[in-house]
């Protein structure tokens, strides 16, 4: 029977490290690779085997969930996506290591939660971020936080995908608070036109919303 040949990427999520990582382990010799005819590299199981003391599946998953939503009137929102993550934690046999939740914009940096998430990778005490949709990390910029996690070896796992259309007011909550920002920075904190602009631009919002439910 033919050994059963792995793709980098499945390897790496396995294994429970980055692709650089992996690049390194090869090119200093850790791990042995091949070659398929068209020139595609390929782990050999059994290199998996080597590494677990040829029990992969033993090897502990610790996983930490991350829950956001944007103000305090949506307290039954983030109790069902910590319930949802839970279970789904459960489903997939990883340990949970913490359940982390903030109620704030996506846009802010400083969360409490998300702080608390950066300190568990650097210190490498988790191997999974698990969250329910791309936007309750980080309203913008998610491939530069994926990116720094992969760095110490975390991967962030998306349990459900896009976020539902129905999130649309909280979409634009945080496009007013991007609004705002610029139109400060533009006429100044106090001035009568920030307060003009932004009132016409909170009603044209209003008039796109009743579009779409209309």
């Amino acid at each position: 029977m033919l050994e059963k040949l792995l793709k980098p990427k499945e390897f790496c999520e396995v294994v429970g490290i980055s692709y650089r990582t992996f690049k390194r382990w090869v090119s200093e010799g850790k791990v042995r690779v091949v070659r398929t005819p068209s020139g595609r590299i390929r782990v050999p199981y059994s290199e998996v085997e080597r590494i677990f003391g040829g029990r992969p599946e033993a090897r502990e998953v610790r996983a930490v969930i991350y829950a956001r939503v944007s103000s305090s009137d949506q307290g039954s929102d983030l109790e069902r996506q910590v319930q949802y993550l839970t279970q789904y934690c459960s489903a997939k046999g990883y340990r949970l290591v913490d359940v982390l939740t903030d109620i704030a914009s996506g846009l802010k940096a400083d969360r409490r939660g998300l702080l608390k998430l950066f300190e568990y990778a650097v210190n490498k005490q988790v191997d999974i971020v698990v969250i329910a949709y791309r936007d309750r990390l980080t309203r913008f910029g998610f491939e530069y936080l994926e990116y720094f996690f992969k760095q110490y070896g975390v991967r962030v796992e998306v349990a459900l995908g896009e976020e539902p259309k129905d999130a649309c007011r909280e979409l634009v909550e945080d496009l007013i608070e991007i609004v705002t920002t610029f139109a400060g920075r533009l006429y100044g904190l106090r001035s009568h036109k920030k307060k003009k602009f932004l009132e016409e631009f909170e009603k044209l919002l209003e008039e796109v919303e009743k579009d779409e439910s209309g």
